[in-house]
């Protein structure tokens, strides 16, 4: 302060390519100057020996830093923790979004699809390598009251958020949506049941209750068959033959004589296999 007192106001000059050279001359000569001071030296090769030692300051200097460090007490990972964790990581997280400038949207392309499955499969197989084994439990009785109280409260508190609605008029426009979206929801339930139900048959023990049961309504059935027969014997119905109807019905018992010779031979062994079964279970 007191320096800056005693100097007066001075004019500011210009900085001229003279004073430029002259600045460079003299950082030049200050160089060389420090370069005539310094005396001459003998290079020395890196030796082994001086590699180890080398390495050994290393390890002591990493050593002695963790020597100083103090002992530490190691606490378990409680809820509050991760919920400050998981707040943390949301927080980076629009952080980082707003950092963000503005992009370039680029279409998804065929690859870019294939790509993505692609890591959507190794992911899945890479996190069930990782489960480890578990042990099934059985789905008891309470564990299904338990579940269903559960789903009659979510259903309530869902209901209680629930603010009021303007009831709007059904127009055809929405009747003809609404029929759209249960002929579409019906095919879906029909492809995914031919899917996985339709040619599956359901196992079931043949029980002798079961065997005596199936005999019982073979016998009604064929009581009843009879006595419907009887009601209607001797009763017939008039009907006009003409060409087409002669025609529709000698198609009928053609076709029915074709499907009859095919099937007869597998129907007789199928039964045949059936009855030898049966005599085994009662005889076993």
């Amino acid at each position: 302060v007191v320096y800056k007192e005693s100097v007066g106001t001075g004019t500011p000059t210009p900085i001229t390519p003279e004073m430029e050279r002259v600045k460079r001359n003299q950082e030049i000569c200050s160089s060389v100057l420090y370069k005539e001071n310094i005396g001459k030296a003998t290079p020395t090769p890196v030796t082994p020996e001086m590699e180890r030692v080398k390495r050994n300051q290393e390890i002591i200097s990493s050593v002695l830093y963790k020597e100083n460090v103090g002992k530490v007490t190691p606490t378990p990972i409680t809820p509050e923790m991760e919920r400050v964790k998981r707040n943390q990581e949301i927080i980076s997280s629009v952080l980082y979004k707003e950092n963000l400038g503005r992009a370039t949207p680029t279409p998804i392309t065929p690859e870019m699809e294939r790509v993505k499955r692609n890591q959507e499969h190794i992911s899945s197989v890479v996190y069930k390598e990782g489960l480890g084994k578990a042990t099934p439990t059985p789905v008891t009785p309470e564990m299904e009251r338990v579940k269903r109280n559960q789903e009659h409260i979510s259903s309530v508190l869902y209901k209680e958020h629930l603010a009021k609605g303007t009831p709007t008029p059904m127009t055809p426009e929405m009747e003809r949506a609404k029929r759209n979206q249960e002929n579409i929801s019906s095919v879906l339930y029909s492809d995914s049941f031919r899917k996985q139900v339709q040619g599956k048959a359901a196992y079931v023990l043949d029980t002798p209750e079961m065997r005596r049961v199936r005999e019982t309504q073979k016998h009604i059935s064929t009581v009843k068959y009879h006595e419907d027969f009887e009601k209607s014997k001797g009763s017939f119905t008039p009907v006009v033959t003409d060409p087409i109807t002669e025609r529709v019905k000698k198609n009928m018992q053609d076709f029915s004589d074709i499907s009859y010779r095919g099937i007869q031979r597998r129907v007789v062994e199928m039964e045949r296999k059936r009855v030898d079964q049966d005599q085994e279970n009662l005889t076993g």
